[in-house]
């Protein structure tokens, strides 16, 4: 298997560095979309599946042209996000996206993960000393906790 590929039910939200083989089961149509930096850009939902479940790839610009039905493909250096809760596997700019040369007999398409809704890692925080100063640097005491997380009772 190439590069000791992660199955894909053992993806998680916090799944980082990650290299995944998959077959594309169904791409999506391109949707431009306005980044949070007010970039237009276009991104394609890819599902992918292996033996053990499949989950929502996102392409983002010319990926997408590497993604056809009932290929394999071969995403190094991917990492997991959350989409209004749900995990979405992204190749990113440091990842690659190849196709493969292996096949997958069997797939799984009973085990959907992208379809679990996960709370985003953070909820339940409350930011605070959030001046922008970080650390108190007019004090001089250095609080460490300045613009960090505190976790709420509620």
């Amino acid at each position: 298997m190439e590069g000791g590929a992660t199955k894909i039910k053992d993806l998680n939200p916090s799944s980082r560095r990650v290299n995944v083989l998959g077959k594309v089961l169904s791409v999506g149509e391109k949707k431009s979309i306005t980044t949070k930096f007010g970039e237009e850009k276009t991104v394609t939902e890819v599902i992918i599946a292996d033996e053990t479940g499949k989950i929502t790839l996102s392409l983002w610009g010319d990926q997408a042209d590497k993604a056809k039905d009932g290929e394999v493909l071969f995403i190094d250096n991917g990492y997991v996000s959350l989409v209004r809760g749900h995990m979405r596997l992204n190749v990113g700019k440091y990842g690659a996206l190849n196709s493969s040369t292996e096949t997958l007999a069997e797939i799984n398409e009973s085990v959907d993960m992208s379809e679990k809704e996960h709370e985003n890692q953070f909820r339940g925080y409350r930011r605070f000393g959030g001046n922008g100063e970080g650390g108190g640097s007019h004090s001089g005491g250095g609080n460490r906790r300045s613009g960090g997380f505190q976790r709420r009772d509620d």
